[in-house]
């Protein structure tokens, strides 16, 4: 007789560590639905990127200082907000690329300083505006190129580097200048409504401003020497093997440094209309703080120019509002020190966020 055999139904597990099972004949592969597709929130970093922690900052301010006072959105105000803002968002752009290869450039200030100083001399004694300010620019060129040697050709520490020659261009415009404001008889009118001036009522400093950052994000994002600037920020080791030329890029990235800063010493001067031998002091920090506030990464190859400039309007937006305000310079740099703190705490947040969600 002939036995039957019941069998229960048992519910099969998947074991990931098995061996992978042939795909039946046929079309049944191909009729198989797809797994669904992983979803995860949308966050302000998605969209904005490293900026997003900068913005938001800037947003909050600019919507503070909208409520507290009818003077923050007038005309005249926002034109003299364009004006303090450029020069700094100019010098943040330059400090940008330097920190984008893990370095630093502490020297930015005193290169203004000087830049700016030699150029209002030059002025002075009779030299015509666009030699003059040929020679304030090649200074800072000159500077930067130094500042990249001695990291590249001597091997000193960019802070070391910097420093040092935050103290010689500092040191040289104080003895040059006799620690005097270099004015004579006034600079030349041509000279003074460079940085004064305005094209369609947008003031100039700010389009100077506009076209050194977009320059600057053109050259991160859309040329081989950008790319080579992330690689070495990111590894320099590992850049070298891969054929990037690395003492060239740091060199190259502080002479703009350089450059840039001697630029912002000469849109100073012109919109002082004097040479003042100690412009420019604590400008470093400043501009450190604005590519910090913008997204930068001091560890190097994290940053973008949009963001650096970004930095320094909000930056801008603080002194500006402060004095509106009547507030204490003193809490104003307190407030700056927070909200340091508070970008990168919300882009940090913003990266653990993408990495749990990825």
């Amino acid at each position: 007789m002939p036995r039957l055999l019941w069998r229960e139904p048992i519910l099969a597990t998947t074991i990931t560590s098995a061996p992978a099972v042939a795909e039946p004949p046929g079309d049944a592969a191909a009729t198989r639905a797809p797994a669904p597709p992983r979803t995860r929130v949308l966050t302000l970093g998605d969209i904005a990127g490293r900026e997003s922690g900068g913005l938001v900052v800037l947003l909050v301010a600019v919507g503070a200082l909208t409520l507290a006072s009818n003077e923050f959105l007038t005309g005249g105000n926002l034109s003299n907000l364009a004006r303090q803002v450029a020069i700094f968002g100019i010098i943040a752009v330059g400090q940008l690329l330097v920190i984008l290869t893990a370095g630093i450039d502490l020297s930015v200030g005193s290169v203004l300083g000087l830049s700016g100083a030699v150029t209002a001399q030059l002025l002075v004694a009779g030299l015509v505006a666009p030699v003059a300010i040929l020679v304030g620019l090649a200074i800072g060129g000159a500077l930067g190129l130094a500042n990249g040697l001695l990291v590249t050709r001597f091997k000193l520490p960019p802070f070391i580097a910097t420093l040092g020659m935050l103290g010689i261009a500092r040191g040289v415009v104080l003895v040059i200048t006799d620690a005097k404001t270099v004015q004579g008889n006034g600079l030349p009118e041509a000279f003074q409504s460079i940085a004064n001036g305005t094209v369609l009522g947008v003031p100039n400093l700010l389009i100077i401003a506009a076209g050194v950052t977009v320059a600057v994000w053109f050259l991160l994002t859309r040329t081989v020497f950008g790319r080579y600037i992330y690689a070495v920020g990111s590894n320099p080791e590992s850049a070298r093997l891969a054929g990037v030329p690395v003492a060239m890029v740091t060199v190259a990235v502080y002479a703009i440094s350089g450059l840039l800063a001697a630029l912002g010493g000469v849109l100073l001067t012109s919109r002082l209309g004097a040479g003042i031998p100690t412009a420019g002091t604590g400008f470093e920090l400043n501009a450190i703080a604005a590519c910090v506030i913008g997204g930068a990464s001091l560890f190097g190859a994290k940053g973008s120019a949009l963001g650096a400039a970004a930095g320094a309007l909000i930056m801008g937006v603080l002194n500006n509002g402060g004095n509106l305000l009547a507030i204490n310079a003193f809490y104003l740099q307190i407030a700056i020190g927070v909200l340091i703190l508070v970008a990168v705490g919300f882009d940090q947040m913003n990266t653990r966020n993408a990495q749990r969600g990825g």
